[in-house]
């Protein structure tokens, strides 16, 4: 539970990840090749690190479940 605590992404992160996500996905939806979240481009390194957060946070939560 100790490493879990240390190691798992913060609720912020674990949010600004889904915002990400879904921002990216509705301009694949619409055909689009770039986006921007909060004012910033949005390219495939970011979308890795948020599926990474993403997929940790679920991990932890399904553990701890």
């Amino acid at each position: 539970e100790a490493a879990n605590l240390a190691f798992a992404p913060s609720a912020r992160d674990v949010e600004h990840a889904r915002k990400l996500m879904a921002a990216w996905d509705a301009a694949h939806a619409e055909g689009k090749g770039v986006v921007v979240v909060d004012g910033k481009l949005v390219e495939n390194l970011h979308v890795e690190e948020a599926r990474r957060t993403l997929a940790l946070h679920e991990a932890i939560a399904a553990r701890q479940a």
